[in-house]
């Protein structure tokens, strides 16, 4: 396909999405109408009007904004940044399944990873420490089972279930309520730069676009559709997770929730799904159970026949030493910068540390800082 012929195609693609009532089911209907995805970009406002396009639906297709289109455009031109479209066989099936499935989608990152088996994990942005290594650690131990791990980037919850499948080597996906030229939040831009090299970022709003408040909960059914379930782990009684369990719901999907303290304000949220038949789980396992997932052979963290229920790796580590051990990687980090990376209380930092240099994995350095240290040969 030629430069020119790519654009046209393009260009129709960004049009047609923003033609309002314009889903998945409806633009592969028109496609046929008209005779293929070349007939689309040649399409005049008869043509689209003869296929059954509303008047409405006709303007908005031919009076979208320039600007915004050459903007959209002239981020796609960036090597890893794709226009994921109805036609495209690689379009994700389990998102294209749902109603609104939107026919167009931004993505940096593998395309592949959306096609994907996938969990999403959801919570409060204003997590506790327990809530965020929870996340994490369902996130690594899941990520590592074969599971891609989905969430929205936001703080808290998000972040940690993103941080815990990078730290366990898998697959995770942000589905972001902005255009895919910023993160939001900012402080979370090298966390979407290590997701789009283990993932991938998507949405459906265009390059530009802003935090909106309206968008969010709209990108929610994203998140719901492209997973098999909706793990909540840690929502008020009001809670934008509540949104996306419920569209969990409707869509045919799995809705899981974490219970915790009646004490706790951020565990009503999930105490309320559990009443209303979410399914209660405790652990990894609890998860694979209900959505039905067979773990994948050769995971990093293994959960199968493990005696006493303690989970070790091939190197012998248990789950959680390990993912300390790849968070911090091959370079000295101190405590502070361990907890940031894994999510993982102080505490639980320090005691896994402890493990660690006892069995001749970690040495202690100036500084209060700590490295790997040079491996033996009797491992």
């Amino acid at each position: 396909m030629t430069t020119e012929i790519l654009t046209a195609a393009r260009r129709a693609w960004l049009r047609l999405a923003r033609v309002p009532g314009i889903d998945v089911a409806a633009a592969r209907a028109l496609l046929l109408r008209l005779g293929g995805p070349g007939a689309l970009a040649a399409a005049d406002e008869s043509a689209l009007a003869g296929a059954g396009i509303t008047r409405a639906g006709v303007s908005a297709f031919a009076n979208v904004d320039e600007a915004t289109l050459e903007r959209d455009l002239r981020w796609l031109e960036t090597p890893g940044h794709y226009l994921l479209t109805a036609d495209d066989p690689g379009y994700p099936p389990q998102l294209a399944a749902i109603a609104g499935a939107p026919p167009a989608l931004f993505v940096r990152g593998e395309t592949a990873a959306l096609s994907s088996p996938q969990l999403a994990i959801v919570g409060s942005r204003s997590a506790t420490a327990a809530g965020r290594e929870t996340a994490f650690e369902f996130a690594a131990r899941l990520s590592a089972a074969g599971l891609a791990i989905t969430s929205g980037l936001a703080t808290g919850i998000d972040a940690a279930a993103h941080r815990g499948a990078l730290a366990a080597g898998g697959r995770t996906i942000a589905v972001c309520g902005t255009g895919l030229d910023q993160a939001y939040p900012a402080e979370h831009t090298a966390l979407a730069a290590a997701i789009a090299a283990q993932g991938a970022l998507v949405s459906e709003f265009s390059i530009g676009m802003p935090p909106l408040a309206m968008n969010f909960p709209r990108r929610n059914r994203l998140m719901s559709g492209l997973a098999r379930g909706v793990l909540v782990i840690e929502a008020a009684a009001r809670s934008g997770s509540l949104i996306t369990a419920r569209l969990a719901g409707e869509q045919g999907r799995d809705v899981m929730a974490v219970p915790g303290s009646i004490h706790n304000a951020l565990a009503r949220g999930c105490h309320r799904l559990i009443k209303d038949g979410a399914a209660l789980v405790e652990s990894p396992e609890d998860v694979l159970a209900t959505i039905g997932f067979r773990k994948l052979a050769t995971a990093s963290v293994t959960a199968e026949n493990a005696p006493g229920g303690v989970r070790k790796s091939g190197s012998g580590l248990d789950s959680a030493e390990e993912m300390l051990l790849n968070a911090l990687g091959f370079e000295p980090a101190d405590l502070d910068k361990l907890v940031e990376r894994t999510g993982f209380a102080a505490h639980s930092v320090a005691s896994i540390l402890q493990m660690l240099e006892l069995e001749g994995r970690i040495e202690s350095l100036a500084g209060g800082r700590y490295s790997r240290s040079p491996p033996r040969q009797d491992r």
